[in-house]
């Protein structure tokens, strides 16, 4: 069900016209002139959500009969900046990337810019002014996730009385994901003065920081009700820490996360995890078909948003089987 239904999210994606980016080749796009260079600077591998999004971009490339550049940032934004300048000097025909951080991309896009490289910026967005600097931008409402994680939480102790205590692991400093989901989560839950978030730090995206920061919240704060973390590595860092301290996760801190990866997934229906709002990493198809729109010159929509749902236990259960990751 789930495999066809993104199946179906995808080909209407497809039809609004994609986003992508794309590489070297023909003025035609590469239809005619051979193939089209795409050059992609990806953040890096610090997450299963990360794995399976760059698997996609490198399986549909192949599939599109586009040559792929490929790098990996290593989460840090000067290797991205090095990377674009390095595709910028290969003269391919389009460049994406998925940025690091929101910031500081306006002086190296004004490269490409200048150069006529079309860009595309795929899962994260930046915060310049300057909308002329990329065609158009394909990913998730990163706000809309945290808004259901919090829409979640009022719902599960609506009934609650007394205080009901947050810990937040937050994405990378800086980075989108991070910035709109902490927002989305925090602008539900002020509704009520009774949630306060009593810890939030960043976990890094990473499961072993998450179970590092998770360690310290429960040394520092004696009572905890719920974990929020902004993606499934961190909260499943956070649960062998939880169960280290002797506690049950899931039942003595519940815990809502963003992702919906396998091992998530996986947690959600143990009940190790309570709520899982989906961020769909599988971009790739949308993205290559994108590339060769831009490539070819046509206009594409500047915004493009993925389509995706959330999990109980029992949804959880019963999407494992054809999980694609």
């Amino acid at each position: 069900m789930l495999k066809k239904r993104w199946a179906a999210a995808a080909a209407a994606a497809a039809g609004l016209v994609l986003l992508t980016a794309c590489g070297s080749g023909g003025s035609s796009g590469g239809s005619a002139g051979g193939a089209v260079t795409l050059g992609f600077a990806q953040v890096g591998a610090e997450s299963g959500w990360r794995t399976a999004n760059t698997k996609s971009i490198q399986e549909s490339a192949k599939s599109a009969g586009i040559e792929l550049k490929f790098s990996d940032a290593q989460q840090k934004q000067e290797n991205q900046i090095s990377a674009i300048r390095s595709y910028i000097q290969q003269k391919v025909k389009v460049i994406a990337f998925s940025p690091v951080v929101e910031s500081g991309w306006d002086t190296v896009l004004k490269e490409a810019k200048n150069a006529n490289i079309p860009v595309i910026l795929t899962d994260r967005a930046i915060d310049s002014p300057d909308k002329s600097l990329y065609k158009t931008f394909l990913g998730s409402d990163f706000v809309a996730e945290g808004k259901k994680a919090g829409e979640w939480l009022t719902k599960e102790f609506g009934s609650a009385t007394g205080q009901v205590n947050i810990v937040e692991l937050q994405g990378t400093t800086g980075s989108a994901p991070a910035n709109d989901r902490k927002k989305g989560f925090a602008d539900v839950i002020a509704a009520d003065p009774k949630y306060k978030i009593v810890a939030s730090q960043t976990g890094e995206f990473t499961r072993a920081k998450g179970k590092e920061v998770m360690e310290a919240f429960l040394k520092s704060q004696p009572k905890i009700d719920v974990l929020y973390a902004h993606n499934d590595d961190m909260a499943l860092g956070a649960i062998e820490a939880i169960e280290a301290a002797g506690k049950v996760p899931g039942k003595d801190i519940k815990i809502v996360s963003v992702d919906a990866v396998k091992d998530g997934m996986q947690a959600l229906a143990d009940g190790k995890i309570n709520h899982i709002v989906e961020c769909n990493p599988l971009l790739g198809p949308q993205l290559m078909d994108l590339v060769k729109k831009v490539a070819a010159g046509e206009q594409v929509p500047a915004r493009i948003e993925t389509k995706e749902t959330e999990f109980d236990q029992a949804a959880a259960k019963a999407a494992l089987p054809s999980r694609q990751y």
